[in-house]
Parts: C-alpha cells; structure tokens; sequence
C-alpha cells in the first residue's frame, strides 16, 4: 500500500520540479535569443526586499528534499547554495529529482504522526506532527517559491503559460 503521505507529497515536488526545470531550459533560450545577458534574469526579483530567481529555485528544492527527507526518517541532503547560472540551478534540480526518486512510499509510513521540530533550540522553535508540517508548512513554502521563480521569468518576458507551470501530471 502506498503511503498518502508519500502521495501527497513526492510526487506534486517532482511534478513541480521537473516543470520548473522545462522553464529553466526556457529561460536559457530566452536569454540567448534575446542578447539578454543570463544574469539579469538570475538576479530578478518582483520586488527589492523578495529574494532573486537563484534563490527562489534554491530554496523550492530546499523545501522538496527537506520536507522528504524529515517525512520519510533520513538525513536531509545538504547543498551548498552557491547556484550562480542556469546549468547550475539544472544540476540542482536534477541532484534533487534523484534524491526525491531514491525515497520509498514505505519510509512514509506513520509519518502523519511523527513530530517535526522547525528551528529547533531557537526562540522561533516549531512543533508540528509530520501532517501538519506536510500539508500546512512545506507544501505552501515549496508551491510559494516555485510559482515565485515563475512570476519571475513571466514578468520578464518569459512566453509561458499555466501549461509550463503546471508540467504534466
């Protein structure tokens, strides 16, 4: 039997990862045909105080393996962070695809119940059962980057639409 938890889980981060990625080859395309140079697109921002494309993809995969791997009882992957182009953040969300496809539904199993504690030690410490960390925590700050990343390409020229956003389910 396949785990909801799993279900509700790993497969909407790959749909959205592999989506994601297809807009990257895009944006690099874009880029290219327009002399527009990579960088700029890599630096945008909606607004000054909201972070940078790079770091809207970085994160989302932060969130994708994070969430995995605390829901599912193994050590979180680690990435350094320092995507500076796109073949970079490509690489990144391929690593991450892999780490999400080595996870089995049965690691899941219990989950819903399993304690997950955000910030641990610090005055900001959270205590949420792996259900609510699931559907009310990680899910929202994963959908709320990658829809960021696209807005992102989108306010800056990019022809793509909810079909490129949503990828194949």
């Amino acid at each position: 039997m396949t785990s909801p938890m799993y279900t509700n889980s790993v497969p909407v981060f790959k749909q959205f990862l592999i989506a994601l990625k297809a807009v990257l080859a895009q944006a690099t395309a874009h880029a290219a045909s327009k002399s527009i140079d990579p960088d700029a697109l890599l630096q945008a921002r909606l607004y000054p105080d909201m972070f940078p494309l790079v770091k809207q993809v970085h994160i989302a995969a932060d969130f994708a393996r994070g969430v995995t791997a605390r829901l599912a009882g193994v050590d979180v992957p680690n990435y350094e962070g320092k995507e500076k182009s796109f073949a970079d953040l490509e690489a990144l969300l391929v690593r991450t695809l892999e780490f999400l496809d080595s996870v089995k539904s049965a690691q899941f199993e219990g989950s819903e119940t399993k304690e997950i504690v955000l910030r641990p030690g610090t005055p900001k410490e959270k205590k949420l059962n792996g259900q609510s960390y699931m559907a009310n925590y990680g899910l929202p700050q994963f959908l709320f980057h990658v829809t960021t990343a696209y807005n992102i390409l989108r306010h800056n020229g990019l022809e793509i639409g909810k079909r490129d956003f949503m990828g194949a389910f």
